[in-house]
């Protein structure tokens, strides 16, 4: 029963059964996403009431803010590429892709390597010429070296010390040392600078892809900002014109009591003028609610610390717009777009990968033909230290050259390959013509809106002119009995309307000109803005 119990043996199976349980275990066991609590919670809607939500205490006091905060669009554009939470997600994908450039550029560091091994190996031999015992320890050391001609340079030292029982073995133990330098360069596939460093030079295109992309969210966000500063002066000057509107409706009511109480008109008048007056405050509460909401929008994206969402600041907008007549020329406008719009750049950047990877997938297509060269020089003796004088002090060399080659027959993938980035660039092509196309209507048509919206300034101007003299008329008339207060709240409603819209028409051609400039992949101003890469450093001050 003794020789059945063989402790090594033993020890590989517990091993192995180890390796069992543990490989039997639920991995996500512990996986709060497939916990029945988390499904229930994911599969059921829970209803809700509004008076779940009623305070029973009153809210925490807000730390200490102005009332009123002046801003200027400049100020505005300051903070957002400062502080912009869109901005801080966009700009760290240019570092992003520059690390990729970096590991692109790895695949040509040195390589240090090394091994080491040991054996007792106890064989029956069929001669005494061989020995049946036998011990050998094995210590490698090298450097590889990828090269920029496709191939691979390798320098290695090789120690080994045998001992033998063989009775013939004129050193025993015997202590080799073998110095290498061995070549591998590939001739047709995989050969040449340009194909080694192609992904080199499709990461750096990439790079420069992703920082266009980059450059275009910049711009997204100052136009976005750009537009609800103005978003916020019409806000600003809408619940002006419905406050005017109010205090003129408040003007009349005391005009109609006035006349009731001399004699001159029914006390239905006062009704109508008080009625015109409730209308006037449901504007006011509207263009009040607008106003909030606008300024909330800008509180988000200029993200400033001071400036809470639901802070109690009221943001005013104090830069002037004074629209100007532009008699633009479209040709130079379109000439910009094409220089600038971040479409075709990715799309140039794009296309020069695509020249990349025909050549790759066309040298893929080559025979795999490879010219091997390997120089070693041997030491033998009864110590280390014999074994490495003979190294690098006797003349026991040797050199050894060899061709590889493999054609393989059909090679349909590689070929199928080679079309698809054939065609894949001519696709590319036709789709930078159908951006061209597009970029031009583009164009056309914020030229269009900007004249239109020009235009409806003038229009809405002379409209203000008028209303307001048709007001002057009808509150004439209503002095003199001729007319009710409903023709003069009318008069009033219609002038408010004229002076809402000249000021959504000011609005318009305000965005208008952000429009153009966008479209033609710049921004607005004489400012020039430059815009830099997130690092980890600067996240981590961010943090």
């Amino acid at each position: 029963m003794s020789n059945l119990f063989h402790p090594p043996q033993t020890g590989a199976a517990l091993i192995v059964v180890a390796c069992g349980l543990v490989g039997c275990a639920d991995p996500f066991r512990h996986d709060p996403v497939t916990q029945e609590a988390y499904r229930a919670k994911l599969q059921n809607i829970e209803p809700v009431t509004l008076e779940t939500f009623t305070a029973t205490e009153p809210a925490p006091p807000m730390p200490e803010a102005p009332a009123e905060l002046e801003l200027t669009l400049e100020q505005c554009r300051a903070w957002v590429l400062a502080d912009s939470l869109d901005l801080d997600v966009r700009l760290l994908d240019p570092t992003l892709a520059d690390l990729s450039v970096t590991a692109a550029e790895a695949r040509f560091e040195a390589v240090l390597f090394g091994s080491a091994n040991y054996s007792d190996t106890e064989t029956p031999t069929a001669s005494t010429l061989d020995g049946s015992e036998v011990q050998s320890s094995r210590g490698q050391l090298g450097v590889r070296l990828p090269l920029r001609t496709g191939g691979t340079l390798t320098a290695d030292f090789v120690a080994q010390r045998l001992d033998t029982d063989n009775t013939f073995s004129t050193l025993n133990p015997s202590f080799d040392g073998d110095a290498n330098i061995s070549l591998s360069q590939p001739l047709l596939r995989n050969a040449g600078q340009r194909v080694t460093e192609a992904p080199i030079q499709i990461a750096r295109l990439d790079a420069q892809a992703v920082s266009a992309r980059t450059r275009v969210d910049v711009i997204r966000v100052l136009t976005a900002i750009d537009r609800a500063y103005w978003q916020l002066y019409q806000a600003q000057q809408e619940l002006t014109v419905r406050q005017q509107q109010h205090e003129l409706a408040i003007a009349q009511l005391e005009r109609a009591e006035r006349l009731v109480e001399a004699g001159a008109a029914a006390d239905v008048e006062v009704i109508r003028a008080q009625a015109g007056v409730a209308d006037g405050l449901e504007a006011i509460i509207t263009a009040e609610n607008t106003l909030r909401l606008t300024q909330r929008s800008i509180k988000r994206l200029i993200n400033q610390p001071h400036l809470p969402l639901n802070g109690p600041t009221a943001l005013v907008a104090v830069t002037p717009a004074n629209p100007v007549n532009y008699a633009l020329d479209g040709d130079r406008l379109l000439d910009t777009a094409m220089d600038q719009r971040v479409e075709l750049i990715e799309t140039e950047l794009q296309l020069a990968q695509d020249a990349l990877n025909i050549d790759i997938r066309r040298n893929a297509t080559l025979p795999l033909a490879s010219l091997d060269y390997r120089y070693t020089r041997n030491g033998l003796g009864g110590s280390f230290n014999d074994a490495f004088s003979q190294v690098f002090e006797e003349d026991f060399d040797g050199h050894s050259i060899g061709l590889r080659v493999e054609v393989p027959l059909g090679n349909q993938a590689a070929k199928s390959e080679l079309q698809r980035a054939l065609l894949t660039r001519v696709q590319r092509l036709s789709n930078r013509r159908l951006q061209e196309v597009q970029i031009a209507q583009e164009i056309a048509n914020a030229l269009d809106t900007l004249t239109t919206t020009w235009q409806r300034i003038l229009a809405t101007r002379q409209a203000v002119l008028l209303e307001a003299r048709v007001l002057e008329a009808e509150q004439r008339q209503f002095e003199l009995g001729l007319v009710t207060s409903t023709q003069v709240l009318e008069a009033q409603a219609r002038l408010a309307d004229a002076r809402s819209r000249e000021v959504s028409a000011i609005t318009a051609y305000q965005i208008a000109q952000i429009d153009l400039a966008f479209a033609t992949g710049t921004v607005l101003g004489e400012a020039r803005i430059r815009w830099e890469p997130l690092g980890l450093d600067s996240e981590s001050q961010k943090r």
